[in-house]
């Protein structure tokens, strides 16, 4: 049974108010079934740190689902985190969490806590194209416009 995670991530203006969210599904041999969907809002934050929220809470969130699957696919229209953890993570780790031109890696404590919790699963990370009709894809974005207009 397949484990596929879909995250979304934006804000209303970058920074500005900011608004994550996922969708949790699992394709069974009746169908696919939603096994969780949330969403979340902050005051002032970047688009970037939501796409890392939404990754972090699907992955806290799958934590708690005891029978869930552990090697899963996550699906972003975000490629700031889908190669931050396939391409950039390695190299930042290695280098003392810098980037290649010795800068300090932005949103750190995002991505520690992504590193951490994603350690606990097998993942493929998966960029899929935003806005482009796919089904959850859309609903993650609709949830995350929705969490935005939630704190105004």
């Amino acid at each position: 049974m397949a484990l596929t995670i879909y995250t979304d991530g934006g804000c209303s203006g970058n920074p500005g108010p900011g608004g994550w969210a996922f969708v949790i599904l699992q394709d069974t041999f009746q169908g696919i079934n939603v096994l969780a969907e949330r969403s979340g809002a902050e005051k002032s934050t970047t688009n970037n740190r939501m796409e890392l929220m939404a990754a972090i809470a699907s992955l806290e969130t799958l934590k708690t689902l005891t029978d869930a699957p552990r090697k899963l696919t996550l699906c972003t229209d975000s490629q700031y985190l889908q190669k931050g953890m396939t391409e950039w993570l390695k190299g930042w780790k290695a280098k003392g969490w810098r980037t290649s031109d010795k800068q300090p890696v932005r949103n750190q404590d995002l991505w520690q806590r992504l590193d951490s919790i994603s350690g606990e699963f097998s993942i493929a990370w998966v960029w899929v194209k935003g806005h482009a009709g796919n089904t959850y894809n859309e609903r993650c974005d609709a949830m995350t416009q929705e969490a935005i207009a939630s704190i105004g």
